[in-house]
């Protein structure tokens, strides 16, 4: 009976491969409290070192008017969708080269999902 309930737990994580690696925007807040030196997160918050990232999800990169981007980043023609912010958060300067974010990225890839889904909130 053990087994046949263990095969079962691991069919669905193997057939629903979202079950294990589900977002929580909860837990992404933890993880935004990194940004929080260089960012504001609510509404009409102020930019920082770096801009504003309230609404980032879906908007294109570089073009938070009040903020001095380089010109890599407004030069980068992305969407901040969730492919992109993933790569770009996992490597800033692979992502977009000379750009000016010191920042060496989130290695956790669950702590990236939960980040990206805590953006997502609040866009």
């Amino acid at each position: 009976m053990k087994r046949n309930v263990a095969m079962l737990a691991f069919g669905l994580l193997v057939a629903v491969p979202g079950i294990a690696s589900a977002q929580d925007a909860d837990a992404g807040e933890k993880v935004f409290v990194q940004c929080k030196a260089c960012h504001t997160i609510e509404a009409g918050g102020p930019n920082r070192v770096g801009p504003n990232l309230h609404g980032v999800v879906g908007r294109p990169s570089g073009s938070v008017e009040s903020f001095k981007y380089s010109d890599a980043m407004k030069g980068a023609g992305l969407t901040w969708d969730e492919a992109n912010l993933d790569k770009y958060l996992t490597d800033p300067k692979g992502a977009v080269p000379a750009n000016k974010m010191a920042f060496v990225g989130v290695k956790n890839e669950q702590a990236r999902k939960d980040l990206i889904a805590f953006l997502k909130k609040n866009s």
